[in-house]
Order: C-alpha cells, then sequence, then structure tokens
C-alpha cells in the first residue's frame, strides 16, 4: 500500500537541525512536487525547545523528549542529529528496531559502529542513509552507493576537512604561522574552541573509513587509518614546498594495489599544477579513481548549516520516495564483497618524500644525510641548498624517489643522530598523478 504521507521525526536541533527543520518546513511545497506526496515534520526533540530563528513552529511540534519521536507510530523516518556516540547509537537503534528508517550526519558513529547498524538495518528491514556525514553537501557517499556500480575502484582521495583546509590555507597565502591561522579560523567559526579532532586529523579519519568501506567493499576500522595532523606544519614548510614547485594540503588517501589498500590521512605536497591546489579556505574536494570511468573529482562546501542540512534533506528524500512505493533496501548502508583485499600497513607503504634538515654550515653535510638514504636505498630526485652566512645554520631541502615508509623513518632516526643536524628533520609526503 503506497503512502499518502511520509512523517519525520527530528531528534537534535542545533545549527544542522535548525536548517533541516527550516528546509522542511518551509519548502513543503517543493518537496511535495519533487516527491509526488506530503513530507511532513511532525516533531522536533531538543533539550532547548525555544523556537529557531526562520523555523515556522506549530503547538506539539517541539519537545525536550527523545521517546516522543521514537514511540511515535506515525513517524516513518527519525533523523539524528545529538552527534555522540552513546546517546546518539541508542536513539538510532531503537528507531530501526522499532521499524523506523534513520538518517544521521554521525560519521564518527559510523566510523565506530558501522558493520553494528548496518545489521541491526538489514535484520529490521530499515533505511539507514548519512549523506551529510562526509563533506557537507557534496553527495559522494551516493555516488559511490550507487553512481560507480559499473566500476571497479581504484582510489578514493581528497580535502575532507574544511577547518584544516582553511588553516593551510591562510598560511600558504598570507604567511601566518601555524597558531595565527588556527586563531583566524576559529575567530570566523570555521574551527573549534578546542579543534584537535581537526587539526590531529581524527574528523578526516572518520571520513576515509567510511569513504573507504563504500569504495572497496570491506568494512575500514580506524585503527587500520595511518593519522598525522597538521600540527607540526610550518610557514617555513609551505615556503620552501612552494620553491620545489609544490603546496601542502592535507590528504586523506585510500588507494587500492596489488599489495593491498593502503589508508592514510596526513599533510601532503602536491604539485601546484594538481586540481587540489585550487581548493581553498573552507571548501573540499575528492577524487575518485575506478575502471572504466577513470578519474572524477567532487568539490564543493564541506560543511556549515546550509550544506549539511541539504544532504540531510537530500536523504530524507531518498527514504521517503522508498516508503512511498514501498522499496526499502534498495542498497544496504554498506556492501560487505565476499573476497576482502589486505589493509597495508603504513610502514609498507611507497610514496615519494620531501626533507627539509637544519644543519650546521659545513663541508660534506649533505653527503652525510645522502649516505643515510643511500644505506636505505632511497633515492634523491633533487637536492636544494638554501645559502647563509660562514657558521650559521643551514636548511638543506631533499626530494626522494619512492621510498617505503619503514626506511623513510629509518632514515629519519639515523639522520637526526648526525651531529650536524641541529633539529628534528621535517618530512613531507608527495603525491603526484602517478603515485
Amino acid at each position: 500500500m503506497k503512502a499518502t504521507a511520509v512523517h519525520v521525526g527530528l531528534i537534535g536541533c542545533g545549527t544542522v537541525g535548525t536548517g533541516v527543520a527550516r528546509i522542511l518546513l518551509t519548502e513543503k511545497r517543493a518537496l511535495r512536487e519533487q516527491l509526488g506526496l506530503p513530507l511532513e515534520l511532525v516533531r522536533i526533540a531538543d533539550l532547548n525547545t525555544r523556537p529557531r530563528k526562520g523555523v515556522p513552529t506549530t503547538p506539539g511540534l517541539l519537545t525536550k523528549s527523545a521517546d516522543a519521536v521514537l514511540n511515535d507510530p506515525h513517524i516513518e523516518i527519525v533523523v539524528e542529529l545529538v552527534g555522540g556516540l552513546t546517546f546518539a547509537k541508542e536513539v538510532i537503534l531503537r528507531a530501526m528496531r522499532s521499524g523506523k528508517h534513520v538518517v544521521t550526519a554521525n560519521k564518527a558513529l559510523l566510523a565506530a559502529a558501522g558493520p553494528e547498524l548496518h545489521a541491526v538495518a538489514q535484520e529490521h528491514n530499515v533505511d539507514l542513509f548519512y549523506e551529510a556525514s562526509v563533506a557537507g553537501g557534496i553527495p559522494i557517499i551516493k555516488s559511490l552507493r550507487e553512481g560507480f556500480v559499473a566500476n571497479r575502484l581504484h582510489a578514493v582521495l581528497g580535502i575532507v576537512n574544511g577547518t584544516c583546509n582553511y588553516i593551510l590555507t591562510r598560511m600558504t597565502q598570507d604567511g601566518l604561522e601555524f597558531r595565527a591561522a588556527v586563531r583566524e579560523a576559529q575567530r570566523k567559526g570555521y574551527a573549534e574552541a578546542n579543534p584537535a579532532l581537526d587539526i590531529d586529523g581524527l574528523d578526516a579519519r572518520h571520513k576515509l573509513g567510511i569513504l573507504a568501506s563504500l569504495a572497496f567493499d570491506q568494512w575500514v576500522p580506524q585503527e587500520a587509518i595511518y593519522v598525522e595532523g597538521i600540527r607540526r606544519i610550518t610557514k617555513l614548510d609551505i615556503q620552501c614546498a612552494g620553491e620545489l614547485g609544490y603546496v601542502v594540503k592535507f590528504l586523506a588517501i585510500a588507494r587500492a594495489g596489488e599489495r593491498g589498500i593502503e589508508l592514510r590521512v596526513h599533510p601532503t605536497l602536491l604539485p601546484q599544477h594538481s586540481m587540489f591546489e585550487g581548493v581553498r579556505d573552507a571548501y573540499n574536494a575528492i577524487e575518485v579513481r575506478g575502471t572504466p570511468i577513470g578519474t572524477t573529482m567532487f568539490y564543493g562546501m564541506g560543511a556549515g548549516m546550509n550544506a549539511t542540512s541539504s544532504a540531510v534533506v537530500a536523504d530524507i528524500v531518498d527514504i521517503a520516495r522508498n516508503v512511498q512505493h514501498p522499496l526499502q533496501k534498495r542498497r544496504p548502508p554498506f556492501m560487505f564483497g565476499a573476497e576482502k583485499q589486505r589493509l597495508l600497513p603504513m610502514a609498507n607503504v611507497c610514496t615519494k618524500y620531501f626533507l627539509r634538515c637544519t644543519t650546521l654550515d659545513r663541508p660534506g653535510v649533505i653527503a652525510a644525510i645522502s649516505r643515510e638514504l643511500g644505506a636505505r636505498n632511497i633515492g634523491l630526485t633533487s637536492v636544494i641548498l638554501h645559502e647563509t652566512a660562514r657558521g650559521a645554520y643551514s636548511t638543506i631541502l631533499f626530494m626522494t624517489h619512492q621510498a617505503r615508509e619503514a626506511d623513510v623513518q629509518n632514515a629519519l632516526q639515523a639522520i637526526d643522530a648526525l651531529p650536524v643536524i641541529k633539529a628534528k628533520t621535517a618530512m613531507l609526503r608527495v603525491e603526484t598523478e602517478t603515485n
């Protein structure tokens, strides 16, 4: 029996929830024309029951009780926007176990408990959609779930954290040091008062886990993803990278090869002609490589009320279409294939490297460093020496051929133990189109 209306309950009405409520309540006619039947937001649960600006309310719409949503037999779709791992998980599981479909933007919970949530959705024949969990309004989840089904995917990589991208943009364009760029991001609302989740790479790791699980049809646990934040990036690193024709970006990389799937999140040198070079401020961009499609790029605002609420409402409408016909579970939340590829340890990843050494200005320094690299089969493509006054410190830049991560880390320990080295060697991994 086809539905005559689809009823939605919203749990969590902060910034994104307010945006979702505004769209559902003020764009009812447009959504009905898209869907072919009314889409009704019938209950909003939040501890703050004061009316939101731009959100028309009616008596009974606002409540402090999540149970008022979860126990309402008329509500078919529950939208969870409270965030966190504990209460949010309880809300989602209760909703699905009572036969309600769920939309969430909770990337941390999906990254931590994806298989469990998937299993419950399967068991109770409901949809679990989460487009807003990665890259704001960019439809990357739907593309990976549906748009690329004819392809064998080789890689998903990109800029998935707007806060880090904004900080690195300001350091690059305005010459700011890291701390000053963070303060500016906080003033403009791009960074939290405690920005650790973003600048230490944990947010990007959550997102990469979701993207890689979808791309490679197997669950990717968080502990399998190498993560390194941007705290150690300096203005000097960015200036030196520019001299060599590169720009520093914060990338999340999932790449499948003959040896397995490499999974890493870290600051990265990219050629200045790279498509990612033009992705600035709080924008996101994700590149997908596959056969037969080749390379595609997705670009847009990666966070904020408008972008994220747009993605949430798109999921609501998608599920409402399923309810209307009904066609639940056209595709499950995650597709787990029968064959699993090996997850490559970071120590075995091979890429190119940039090294910045601070040394005494002495004869033979470059030769000593080169010997340590050569002893570990690490070849060099270029060496640049910054001239200094006699007796002062020198800055020497090295670019390597492809090398194994474990060998590079061993070489760095040996280099930093040399008596001519006066500061810990800075290292950045390098990505090119041929990596």
